[in-house]
């Protein structure tokens, strides 16, 4: 008798590769995730603990406080709001929402590797984009729109690029898809960008457009990779159709009671916030210095940087990943998504950078 068989279309889907983790018992520096390395709130911490009083009992399967918390902060309507473990959980239920076998999601090529797993886990077929200067091309896009389009996923900031387009570009790009594509603005880097004026998280233009979604995340400022929460924002009629499809108790009770303290503590946002700025900038400063070295930093809105090296010689990505990685220093090289010849490097606390800076370097012989 014939084994069964999984669907063509999920046979075809390229496994996620995660960023690498140190070894049991090894000193590393994790700067491979596009993690907070100052961790969360010490609220948030405390909240995590006390959430597991009564781990007999389901958690709220609605999300009702952690909903409410995350409305006032942002000034929304808690009914448009929905949590998910983590915003990969939203993002891949959105595909499965609205497209299927035939149609077609459209996606930056250097975008983050769950837009094109979504949409095959879906059954349709993702549509990789040229980008500009590893940013996203808005006329690239709407020039990949097809009658077969449903979704339109941009990443804002980029991950893995850290680039970020102005608010008229992303309106611009809303007004030319037609009104049955659904435009996912991913926001999950939004917190770095507070207080650009220039800056589009989606969250004004989801309120008065039915075809555009929101979804963010508390993996990144928050620091609660490890809790697995995320949230999106957007016309009752999306939100319905999520809240269809998702996991009844897809946010553990611990998960949600440190999200909630971590919302409140705005304060600790900003301090993660104004240190990410001061060490980015002076990772971007020390790469800028090895520029004579063929090494370029690709301009970031987020917290990492991309880093581009000589494609031949001594010192290509490869090289600086395998020279870091004797050193402890865990970054992230991404060959797979056709990014050989570049790293993506976390930004770290004020030590984890200058080791990194120091390991760089002696890599290229001046340390």
């Amino acid at each position: 008798m014939p084994a069964p068989q999984m669907k063509p279309w999920i046979a075809e889907i390229a496994p996620y590769v995660p960023g690498r983790s140190g070894e049991a018992g090894k000193r590393t520096i994790k700067l491979s995730s596009n993690e907070n390395p100052l961790g969360p709130s010490p609220k948030a911490l405390e909240a995590l603990r006390a959430g597991t009083v009564d781990p007999h009992r389901y958690p709220d399967a609605a999300s009702h406080e952690l909903r409410e918390v995350i409305a006032e902060t942002h000034d929304l309507e808690a009914d448009r709001v929905v949590c998910g473990t983590g915003s990969d959980e939203l993002l891949q239920l959105l595909a499965q929402a609205y497209a299927g076998p035939g149609d077609e999601i459209v996606h930056m090529r250097y975008g983050f590797m769950v837009y094109p797993i979504a949409a095959r886990r879906a059954g349709a077929v993702p549509v990789a984009v040229e980008d500009e200067d590893y940013t996203a091309d808005v006329d690239a896009i709407l020039g990949a729109v097809t009658d077969k389009t449903k979704l339109v996923y941009l990443a804002n900031p980029n991950n893995p690029t850290g680039t970020v387009i102005p608010r008229n570009e992303v309106e611009r790009l809303h007004t030319g898809l037609r009104p049955d594509i659904l435009l996912v603005l991913d926001a999950a880097y939004a917190e770095y960008q507070a207080g650009e004026a220039d800056y589009e998280d989606g969250i004004a233009m989801a309120r008065v457009h039915p075809n555009v979604v929101t979804t963010r995340t508390f993996s990144k400022i928050y620091g609660l990779a490890g809790a697995r929460v995320g949230w999106a924002y957007g016309h009752p009629d999306v939100i319905g159709a999520l809240n269809r499809i998702r996991g009844p108790f897809n946010v553990t009770s611990e998960a949600q009671a440190g999200a909630i303290a971590a919302v409140r503590d705005q304060d600790w946002v900003e301090h993660c916030r104004t240190e990410n700025r001061r060490e980015r900038g002076r990772l971007e400063e020390a790469l800028a210095a090895l520029g004579n070295h063929g090494v370029r930093a690709v301009p970031s809105a987020a917290n990492f940087v991309l880093a581009t090296f000589p494609e031949t010689g001594d010192h290509t990505a490869e090289a600086a990943n395998a020279f870091l990685s004797e050193r402890g220093i865990l970054v992230r090289w991404l060959p797979q998504m056709g990014l050989g010849h570049a790293l993506r490097i976390g930004v770290g606390t004020t030590e984890e950078t200058g080791e990194l800076i120091e390991a760089l370097r002696a890599f290229f012989g001046e340390g």
